[in-house]
């Protein structure tokens, strides 16, 4: 089997008022003069204005932030060079996040799945701006035999279309593969939408009312009082099977 898996934990909040003061300061260090209001107003705006231009119906699309960033610069007439965006980005992503780890036996995990023979896919809704450098960070790049973030491909889960890149360009077939997630409805009927099984984990970045609020998981309910490792989706195989 492969498997489409990450043990990441962050946090991230770009709600906080400091946290858009001192992105205010990055953007003037690039000759970008914006006031704070200013800076997340427009910063929002332009989110939605790249979500509308993408729409498309009966799909989950995704945008990249790249292109918010390079029309913040350029309305305040800074040329918008590559390295320049990517400086800008990473110090955001800096600003918003808390913490950043991975739990508890995620390499190993890896590692044993690598020795045994299968494949290890990163399949995440994500920015390229961001994520990258985290990887790196976390020293888990080389850990995946191929990274695929929405960003890159313009969709993002639970659309088939996302899971569609991976399963097209290695040849593989839903059945093959189990994606391990924890968000129930990207993740586990994302990947039931592209015919794979899945295996949930409950973990500091699921919702809390994952299973109250997302109707086809109310089969689920009797599994809560266990709250951390669900199995779902009928076709579930153990871990020893892979």
């Amino acid at each position: 089997r492969s498997s489409c898996f990450i043990g990441v934990d962050i946090h991230t909040d770009e709600a906080r008022a400091s946290f858009w003061k001192e992105m205010k300061e990055v953007f003037a260090s690039y000759g970008a003069i914006y006031s704070c209001h200013e800076l997340k107003q427009q910063y929002l705006y332009q989110v939605r204005k790249q979500e509308d231009r993408r729409k498309e119906e009966g799909h989950e699309i995704e945008i990249d932030l790249k292109d918010v960033f390079e029309v913040l610069l350029e309305d305040k007439g800074v040329v918008s060079e590559n390295k320049v965006i990517e400086e800008i980005a990473w110090r955001f992503r800096q600003a918003s996040t808390s913490h950043l780890r991975l739990y508890k036996g995620t390499i190993p995990l890896m590692q044993g799945l690598h020795q045994r023979g299968k494949k290890v896919f990163l399949l995440s809704n994500a920015q390229h701006l961001f994520t990258m450098k985290e990887l790196e960070i976390l020293q888990i790049y080389d850990l995946f035999d191929e990274i695929f973030l929405s960003s890159d491909y313009g969709y993002k889960k639970p659309d088939p279309v996302f899971f569609q890149f991976l399963l097209s360009k290695y040849a593989l077939k839903g059945k093959d593969c189990l994606m391990i997630g924890n968000d129930l409805f990207c993740d586990i009927y994302g990947a039931y939408l592209a015919g794979m099984d899945s295996y949930y984990i409950h973990s500091a970045l699921s919702s809390e009312t994952d299973i109250e609020t997302f109707p086809t998981y109310q089969q689920m309910k009797k599994a809560q009082e266990y709250y951390q490792v669900l199995h779902v989706f009928l076709k579930l195989r153990s871990m020893q099977k892979w």
